[in-house]
């Protein structure tokens, strides 16, 4: 399966918080979900995830907030991004 990569961006905090967001366009939808994107984004410290987004093969759209995992409703790229970023900030108590 061809993935193209439609974003890509990475930032270190001071802290030493990793903020990254990877979105791929892919030709089929990645099962369960029924869009035609795969993504993982992620923040958190090396060895620590605090807010994750994904769309793992098998489980489908979902958030991970520590170590609860729910289901996400993809409603599209832009609110992904306004989601994850909204949990983002809430966490930093900061707008990034």
């Amino acid at each position: 399966m061809k993935a193209d990569l439609v974003i890509r961006e990475r930032i270190v905090f001071n802290d030493g918080a990793i903020l990254e967001v990877r979105i791929w366009s892919v030709p089929d939808p990645v099962p369960p979900s029924s869009h035609r994107y795969k993504y993982a984004l992620f923040y958190g410290y090396p060895g620590e995830r605090l807010i994750c987004y994904d769309n793992e093969r098998g489980k489908g759209d979902h958030r991970h907030h520590g170590a609860i995992e729910t289901s996400y409703a993809f409603a599209g790229i832009e609110q992904l991004l306004r989601d994850f970023r909204a949990d983002v900030e809430w966490l930093r108590g900061e707008t990034i």
